[in-house]
């Protein structure tokens, strides 16, 4: 019998109090700038168990305008900007190329939370670039190695021969570099944090980046 899609989506659940700690969230509280704030919210997504909190929505667009988006993982927020990396001949890489401006989308369900953060983007300096992807995992530059990222794939087998030698280098050659990788910073020129609410009285709390510091506005939900 065929999945019907619609009565499937109506018996779902949104923030399911056995699941969910919808927390309040006061924004005459909040800090002066948006980093202070976005850091503690990730320390408690951590933990309050929610699974992957740095993932997060990477929203890029090609040369006519077009948009994109896919799943990342955040490599460091700090005042030089959120960061995440990728080759830099990917799809995205090339959008950042043509149009260095996105936008990234953090979702936490275990608290009813998002934050999105959007403003140019840059690329880092190739030996930061190179230290970024160094320090993380053997997967992660077997990864790297594999390289041709979004490019057409002719077979899952000749997939699998690349993945196999590069997974061999990385494991010979834990600093062989990759020249295509590339360390990319978001300096967020608006960011926006939202706390779900049982009754729908979300919180919405804006930062906008001014000539000083950042101002702050609440927004409807």
């Amino acid at each position: 019998m065929a999945t019907d899609l619609h009565e499937l989506l109506r018996s779902l659940r949104v923030w399911d109090p056995e699941t969910t700690d919808l927390r309040p969230f006061d924004p005459a509280t909040a800090p002066a700038a948006p980093l202070p704030l976005f850091t503690e919210w990730f320390a408690q997504a951590v933990a309050a168990g929610q699974p992957e909190p740095h993932t997060m929505s990477l929203a890029t667009a090609d040369a006519s305008g077009q948009p994109d988006v896919r799943i990342v993982m955040l490599h460091g927020a700090d005042d030089a900007g959120w960061s995440f990396a990728s080759h830099a001949g990917s799809r995205k890489g090339r959008h950042l190329t043509g149009r260095p401006y996105a936008a990234l989308g953090f979702y936490w369900p275990v608290l009813g939370r998002q934050v999105r953060v959007r403003g140019p983007v840059s690329a880092a300096p190739s030996e930061e670039s190179q230290g970024d992807l160094h320090a993380r995992s053997t997967g992660a530059l077997a990864a790297a190695l594999t390289g041709r990222q979004s490019e057409v794939l002719d077979s899952l087998e000749e997939l699998n021969r690349a993945s196999e030698s590069a997974w061999e280098r990385a494991a010979r050659e834990p600093q062989a570099p990759v020249p295509s990788w590339t360390l990319y910073r978001l300096r967020a020129e608006e960011a926006e944090f939202f706390q779900g609410d049982a009754r729908r009285q979300h919180v919405r709390l804006r930062y906008r980046r001014a000539q000083e510091g950042w101002t702050r506005e609440l927004l409807w939900p």
